[in-house]
């Protein structure tokens, strides 16, 4: 193949793979491995490069000076008719990549020749529900596997030289709307994984599986009233149901099927031996038809990774009646203050503020806006909960002359958020949070419904609306000690994909016009821009091999938003899709 080579050249059966990849061999990841990645620079073996979910790297080759000699090395297709969005962040570990894309499919590639070892593609029935495209986040390492979420709620481990399944377990039904999007974690021995599915009305869940065998550890339920499960020595014993008794902040039954699902998956935090998994709105998205906070729908859960237990909540959009989902990742940090170190955590919510918390006991620090505009609240509490103005909620339907349509409102941010699944990153060198935003707004109505398994759970309309003729993506530098904004990128279509950061002194960030782009982290200067030929919507990472510095990112436009995006999808209509994973590097006489 040449230098420059357009990956799937040629296709490797499992068969030819494990011939020809035996000889490379190597030893799998360890929890010690996992525990390491952000520091360890010549591999990345968890999402999030590392399991605070940073996205930094030590690295700093690549720098502001240097960046411009970035070159592109390979580019791999995932081939077929699957173009669909792309939102995996890979993995790399003695060579080897492994990504996932569109359609539950996952490709082992020779990063230095970018050749295909093997691929997988999970056997979808016909009857699946993906609400928002049908992306993959990607895998997570463990041992010798590759363990990755399927559409239809699997959870499949592969060999990762012979990509041939060493186990598979149902996480839930897929024709009750269940499935599986995000990329899994993998902490103490233990996959992780959330579920998705909440627009219907499944229940969502956390639950912990043993890596090497697939068996299940426990199950934590996210909507209150429903049972946690543990198993020990092969008995299924009750954890406690998740806040007390059943239903103490929803009317009637509706905890039943309130949603609330997990379907971005979690952090892990070692100083305080705690994960930390969001969760989405309460079902059905009326909020009339359940008046009560309905926990704990819209929230961030600090969970005990041996037990499954609740040991803190923290509610970001109580009684959410916008399609809030409180999923967007917590990470966690430290800073000084008054001599002392803080053992912080950050997030920024879809419903357009920016929290810090206390990540020992969930404890509110502080909170701002990180958008233009917020029309639903007028602020937070000094306890975090937000001050709601009442005339910008979506009215009733039963008000209505016809109790078929309530009140329609303009409701800013929209429900795909001020930020959305789309992971930002924190730089240890300038205390700064990247966060990748939209600027948008939405018309809003309530509609009466009830809910049938398998069907769409929602009882509102929507119209999606840009806000700026010039923009709708904001690349935002956060202090998050201030809550003030030091320098923005505006990108005139949304913001879609995940940010890296490095020592280098960059920012790194794809758009769905397709560029590759790297900023200075201190004052936001682009300094490098490569078009990989269709919209980015992934997540970019950066390692080491043989004293070069190498970033790969995944390319193919596609996600919620040309799904959902009202007249926001009209704007970005003309943008390709694609498939393909790419990769650069810096080259050592320019390092």
């Amino acid at each position: 193949m040449s230098k420059f080579a357009a990956g799937k050249g040629f296709a490797v059966t499992a068969l030819v793979a494990a011939m020809s990849f035996s000889g490379m061999t190597t030893a799998g990841v360890t929890d010690k491995d996992i525990i390491n990645d952000q520091a360890t620079t010549g591999d990345v073996v968890s999402n999030g490069l590392g399991l605070r979910g940073q996205r930094y790297s030590p690295l700093t080759s690549l720098n502001t000076e240097t960046v411009k000699d970035l070159k592109a090395v390979w580019s791999f297709s995932f081939g077929g008719e699957k173009q669909r969005g792309q939102e995996s962040q890979p993995m790399v570990k003695d060579g080897v990549m492994y990504v996932t894309a569109s359609y539950s499919r996952v490709f082992a590639i020779d990063v230095k020749t970018g050749e295909e070892l093997w691929q997988y593609d999970a056997r979808l029935p016909d009857g699946i529900m993906p609400c928002c495209d049908v992306i993959n986040r990607g895998v997570a390492l463990y041992g010798d596997l590759v363990i990755f979420g399927t559409l239809d709620a699997k959870l499949v481990a592969l060999n990762k030289d012979t990509g041939k399944v060493k186990w598979k377990k149902k996480v839930g039904d897929y024709k009750a709307g269940y499935s599986l999007t995000a990329a899994p974690i993998v902490v103490k021995g233990k996959v992780i994984t959330g579920v998705s599915g909440g627009e219907f009305g499944i229940v969502g869940k956390v639950e912990a599986y043993d890596a090497k065998t697939g068996k299940l550890a426990w199950t934590r339920p996210t909507v209150e009233g429903h049972m946690g499960y543990i198993w020990k020595d092969g008995k299924k014993t009750e954890n406690g149901i998740s806040g007390g008794k059943p239903g103490k902040t929803w009317p009637g039954d509706l905890w039943k099927t309130g949603g609330a699902a997990t379907w971005l998956g979690g952090t892990y935090d070692p100083d305080v031996d705690l994960l930390f998994f969001g969760t989405g709105n309460p079902a059905p998205w009326n909020s009339h038809l359940r008046p009560g906070d309905n926990l704990f729908s819209s929230s961030r859960l600090a969970i005990d990774p041996d037990t499954g237990k609740i040991v803190w909540h923290f509610q970001t959009t109580p009684n959410d009646g916008w399609d809030f989902d409180g999923v967007n990742e917590l990470i966690s940090f430290d800073y000084k203050s008054k001599g002392k170190t803080v053992k912080a955590a950050a997030t920024a919510d879809r419903n357009g503020f920016m929290y810090v918390l206390n990540r020992e006991n969930g404890d509110f620090i502080r909170g701002f806006p990180f958008v233009d505009e917020i029309s639903w609240a007028s602020g937070l509490d000094k306890n975090g909960r937000p001050i709601y103005i009442d005339s910008n909620r979506p009215g009733n339907p039963a008000d209505s002359k016809d109790g078929k349509k309530g009140k329609s409102i303009r409701a800013v941010p929209s429900f795909l958020g001020g930020k959305n699944w789309m992971p930002m990153a924190y730089s240890q060198d300038t205390g700064l949070f990247y966060v990748p935003s939209n600027e948008w707004a939405m018309d809003i109505w309530n509609e009466p419904v009830s809910y049938k398994k398998g069907a769409a759970y929602l009882g509102a309309g929507f119209t999606i609306k840009p806000m700026n003729d010039e923009y709708i993506g904001v690349l935002r530098a956060m202090d998050p000690k201030t809550g003030k904004e030091v320098w923005r990128y505006k990108n005139y279509a949304p913001l879609w994909g995940g940010v890296l950061a490095t020592a280098g002194n960059l920012v790194f960030m794809g758009n769905p016009e397709g560029y590759l782009m790297a900023f200075d982290a201190k004052s936001g200067e682009v300094k490098y821009k490569f078009n990989t030929g269709s919209g980015i919507v992934g997540s970019p990472i950066t390692w080491e091999m043989d004293g070069e510095q190498y970033i790969s990112v995944v390319s193919g436009w596609g996600g919620a938003v040309p799904l959902w995006g009202g007249e926001v999808a009209k704007r970005v209509k003309h943008l390709n899709q694609g498939g393909s994973v790419w990769t650069f590097k810096l080259p050592k006489e320019d390092s």
